[in-house]
C-alpha cells in the first residue's frame, strides 16, 4: 500500500526553523514590551511635567492676585509700619461720618489711640475731607481727641482741613490744638438739618390710604405718608435747636476765644479756608506735609488710619449701591437729623 500524501510544510518538522521562528517571535514581544514600557514612561514624565507647571501656575495666580489685594488697601487688616525715629502720624476722615461708615467711631477711636500711644509719636495730623454727618458719631470722635490729649499732653494734635470740612467734619476738627486749611477750603456749616419727604398729596391724587397703626399717639411722628401738625413741627425744630447747641458748645470749648464774634458763625453758613482764618474757625494756611515739617518738626509720616480689608469695601459699596439705588427708585430718606 502506498504512504498517504503529506501536505505539511517539510520546513515545520525541521528543527533549526522551529528554534528561528521561536527566536523571531521572542524578539517581536520583547520590541512590543519595549515600546509600551517607553510609551508609559513618557506619558508618566508628561504628566508630571503637567502637574509641576499647574502648581507652578497656581501659585504664580496665588502671588499676583496677593499683590493686588495688598496693593488696594490689603486683604487683611495690616499693622502700621512704624519707623525708628521720631515721626508725625496721620489718621485720615475722609466721607461722610456715620455709625456703619468708613469714619464711624469705632474705627477712628483705635487708629487715634494707637497713634497716642506709640512711642515714636512726636504729633499726630488729623487730615479732614468730610461734609459731615452723624452728630453722635462726631461727638464721639471729638470727645476721644480731647481725652487723649490729656492724658498725652505732649503730644500735639493738629487738623489739616483740605478740600471740606463741614459741619460735622468742622465738629471733629474742632477738638484739635490747632486748624490749618487751604485758602480755597470749604469750611464750617455749624448746623444741624433733618430732611424727609411728604407723600401726601401724591396718595390722595392716586387714590391710596394711608394704614398706620399704633399704640401711642406721637408714634407716627413725622410719618412720610401721614400730614405733620404743628405740633409735631415745633417738636423737632426743639430737638434740633438741642443738637445745634451741643454743637455750638463743643465749637467754643475747642476753639475758645479765637472765634470771632460775627452773627453768622453759627447759622449754618459755610466759607472759604481764607475767610475762615479771619473767622478764628482755623489758625492758618498749611498742608499735611508743611504741618509734619514745619510745626510738628518731624517729617516722616506714618498712616495709622484704620483700613479696610477688600472684601469688606466690596461689601460695603454693593450695600450701599443697592439702598442708594431703591431710595431713588421710592423717593424716600430715612429721617433723621444730620451735621451736613
Amino acid at each position: 500500500m502506498s504512504k498517504p500524501y503529506d501536505f505539511d510544510d517539510p520546513a515545520d518538522n525541521d528543527p533549526s526553523a522551529s528554534s528561528a521562528r521561536r527566536a523571531r517571535a521572542d524578539a517581536e514581544q520583547v520590541w512590543e514590551r519595549g515600546v509600551l514600557e517607553k510609551l508609559v514612561m513618557e506619558t508618566l514624565a508628561e504628566r508630571k511635567r503637567a502637574r509641576r507647571w499647574t502648581i507652578f501656575m497656581r501659585l504664580l495666580t496665588l502671588a499676583w492676585i496677593s499683590v493686588v489685594l495688598l496693593a488696594f488697601g490689603g486683604w487683611f487688616d495690616g499693622d502700621v509700619v512704624k519707623t525708628v525715629t521720631r515721626h508725625t502720624a496721620l489718621i485720615d476722615v475722609d466721607g461722610g461720618i456715620d455709625a456703619d461708615g468708613e469714619n464711624s467711631a469705632d474705627k477712628i477711636l483705635p487708629a487715634l489711640q494707637a497713634a497716642f500711644e506709640d512711642g515714636k509719636t512726636a504729633g499726630v495730623v488729623l487730615r479732614i475731607n468730610s461734609p459731615g454727618g452723624s452728630p453722635v458719631q462726631s461727638g464721639l470722635i471729638f470727645d476721644e481727641i480731647r481725652r487723649l490729649r490729656a492724658k498725652h499732653a505732649d503730644t500735639p494734635l493738629y487738623a489739616v482741613i483740605e478740600e471740606v470740612g463741614a459741619s460735622g467734619g468742622y465738629y471733629v476738627a474742632a477738638a484739635a490744638d490747632r486748624i490749618y486749611v487751604d485758602k480755597a477750603s470749604l469750611v464750617g456749616s455749624i448746623g444741624v438739618l433733618m430732611g424727609g419727604f411728604g407723600f401726601v398729596d401724591a396718595m390722595d391724587k392716586v387714590g391710596v390710604e394711608r394704614r398706620l397703626l399704633t399704640a401711642g399717639d406721637k408714634k407716627g411722628f413725622l410719618d412720610s405718608f401721614s400730614p405733620v401738625s404743628e405740633a409735631q413741627r415745633a417738636h423737632a425744630q426743639r430737638m434740633l435747636d438741642q443738637v445745634h447747641a451741643q454743637f455750638i458748645a463743643k465749637v467754643r470749648e475747642g476753639r475758645a476765644d479765637r472765634l470771632a464774634e460775627d452773627p453768622d458763625l453759627f447759622s449754618g453758613l459755610v466759607w472759604t479756608g481764607e475767610r475762615s482764618v479771619e473767622l478764628g474757625l482755623a489758625d492758618g494756611l498749611g498742608s499735611v506735609a508743611s504741618v509734619a515739617r514745619d510745626v510738628i518738626k518731624a517729617e516722616d509720616i506714618v498712616d495709622f488710619s484704620p483700613r479696610q480689608n477688600l472684601a469688606e469695601k466690596l461689601a460695603r459699596r454693593v450695600g450701599a449701591s443697592a439702598g442708594e439705588t431703591l431710595a431713588r427708585v421710592l423717593g424716600v430718606e430715612a429721617s433723621g437729623w444730620s451735621l451736613r
